[in-house]
């Protein structure tokens, strides 16, 4: 049963339940119907808002982070010369961002890929802050905020995904 079906159920046997003669007890129901039903309009825009945010993120990741570096893009070519790395960890972080930008769209790997993405920005950080001298060193920390509230959301499915992990081990 569903959220707005369960609250649409408590909220009619609650009414039910009321004398027909006591017109305050029927308000007070119907008070209760609408809270209920604002309750899950809220969630529901919440759960579209936060998966709205996922697929721009996932979009960035993919196209705007990874892409770049799997396609050898003299920018990012450039940027890991500087750094030191060469193209295999410039490869190495192209995969793990396109890895990270699928699984922020896969239901059961949500929470993981949004982790393993911060783990990734706070890495970025430190090179940013390290051999760049902090040009761009927010930008890590501004894509840190969405993944760790993504990651804080979807923690639930944690417990599914490690369920099918061990039936597979």
């Amino acid at each position: 049963m569903s959220e707005t079906t369960a609250s649409a159920a408590s909220a009619a046997s609650a009414a039910s339940l009321a004398p027909a003669s006591s017109t305050s007890s029927a308000a007070s129901a119907k008070s209760r119907t609408v809270v209920a039903e604002s309750a899950t309009t809220r969630g529901r825009r919440a759960r579209i808002a936060l998966r709205a945010l996922q697929v721009l993120l996932a979009l960035f990741y993919g196209v705007a982070s990874a892409l770049p570096k799997l396609i050898a893009n003299s920018s990012a070519v450039e940027s890991f010369d500087k750094i030191g790395w060469g193209s295999g960890a410039m490869y190495t972080i192209g995969a793990l961002e396109l890895a990270g930008a699928v699984g922020l769209l896969v239901p059961m790997l949500q929470s993981v890929a949004a982790t393993a993405l911060s783990a990734l920005m706070v890495g970025a950080f430190v090179v940013q802050m390290t051999v760049f001298h902090g040009e761009n060193a927010a930008t890590p920390l501004i894509l840190i905020i969405p993944l760790a509230l993504i990651a804080w959301a979807r923690r639930g499915q944690n417990a599914e995904l490690l369920r099918v992990v061990r039936r597979r081990a």
